[in-house]
C-alpha cells in the first residue's frame, strides 16, 4: 500500500510559475511516479513520469519544455515544478505510482487525493 498526498496548487497568472509536491507513504522508492492531471469535463490526462531515479523522466508533448519533474528519494518525495504556466494548464493534479515507466492510467494502482492548479489569464 502506498499512500500518496500532494500539495502545491493554487492560483496562479498566466506565465506564472508553481511548485506541486507528493510525499508518499509506504514501499514507494522502487516505483515508478506520475503525475496527472484533470480539467473539469475532460478526461484524466498523462503529464509527466519518473523512473525509481528520478534521472529518466518523459513528459507530455504540451508541458514539455515547461515542466520539470524530479524526485528526492530520502524525502519520498516527487515534484513538479511548473513555468509558463498557460490557462489550459488549469486542472486538478494527480501524482500516482506505477510498477512500470509509462503514461498508462490503468497501469497505475496508487493515486493522490489531488491538488488543484489553477492559471488565470
Amino acid at each position: 500500500q502506498v499512500l500518496l498526498v500532494e500539495s502545491g496548487g493554487g492560483l496562479v497568472q498566466a506565465g506564472g510559475s508553481l511548485r506541486l509536491s507528493c510525499v508518499a507513504s509506504g514501499p514507494s522508492s522502487t516505483y515508478a511516479m506520475g503525475w496527472f492531471r484533470q480539467a473539469p469535463g475532460k478526461e484524466r490526462e498523462f503529464v509527466a513520469v519518473t523512473d525509481w531515479s528520478g534521472l529518466t523522466v518523459h513528459y507530455e508533448d504540451s508541458v514539455k519544455g515547461r515542466f520539470t519533474m524530479s524526485r528526492d528519494t530520502a524525502k519520498s518525495t516527487v515534484y513538479l515544478q511548473m513555468n509558463s504556466l498557460k490557462p489550459e494548464d488549469t486542472a486538478a493534479y494527480y501524482c500516482a505510482a506505477s510498477k512500470f515507466v509509462v503514461s498508462t492510467i490503468r497501469l497505475y494502482d496508487y493515486w493522490g487525493q489531488g491538488t488543484q492548479v489553477t492559471v488565470s489569464s
